[in-house]
């Protein structure tokens, strides 16, 4: 473990404080995508998964 904090520290806190403001930017545009997918095909994968269990329940 402390091989992996070593790494992570060498590699990310030796960047100036623009690159890592451009991680932060691009990990928060990651997190709305995914959000937005989620939100939008939320439904359809609820309404296909009870679909599957009526018909599994009718057979």
């Amino acid at each position: 473990m402390p091989r992996i904090w070593n790494w992570l520290t060498r590699r990310f806190m030796k960047q100036e404080g623009q690159a890592l403001v451009e991680y932060a930017l691009i990990l928060a545009l990651i997190a709305i995508v995914v959000i937005a997918v989620l939100h939008f095909l939320g439904g359809s994968v609820s309404n296909t998964i009870g679909n599957i269990a009526n018909t599994v329940n009718g057979a």
